[in-house]
């Protein structure tokens, strides 16, 4: 199955729970907003946050579509982050903005007081 059929799930869908793991082991679930483009979804965070940490020690996450408090809305799929930089940042930034209004507003307020975002490609395997 190629990641397109993989990902027909989040078609339509606002919020993916996205699953990564400490050092030791253990997962964390965090509900995030997406975007879609082909086979990838991008997600933006906080450059300092805890998951972008993990991933940057551990790649490898799980990713599923689900609601605003993360409760699963399909079925589990193995992937992979990847930080990304340059204009395929950008290009990610932008599908998010269209995607979300309160993205589009919380950029305004970043203006006021900047902090440093991670954007990120999420991967099927």
């Amino acid at each position: 199955m190629n990641a397109t059929d993989l990902l027909a799930q989040f078609h339509g869908r606002r919020y993916l729970n996205l699953e990564s793991y400490r050092r030791d082991g253990r997962a964390i679930r965090t509900p995030l907003w997406f975007a879609q483009d082909g086979g990838l979804l991008y997600i933006y965070t906080l450059a300092d946050s805890g998951k972008v940490k993990r991933m940057r020690r551990n790649p490898r996450v799980r990713i599923v579509p689900s609601d605003i408090r993360g409760n699963p809305k399909g079925e589990w799929i193995d992937a992979e982050a990847e930080l990304l930089a340059g204009e395929r940042a950008a290009h990610a930034d932008h599908l998010l903005s269209r995607k979300y209004f309160g993205k589009r507003v919380g950029d305004l307020f970043r203006k006021l007081r900047p902090k440093p975002r991670a954007v990120l490609a999420i991967r099927p395997l």
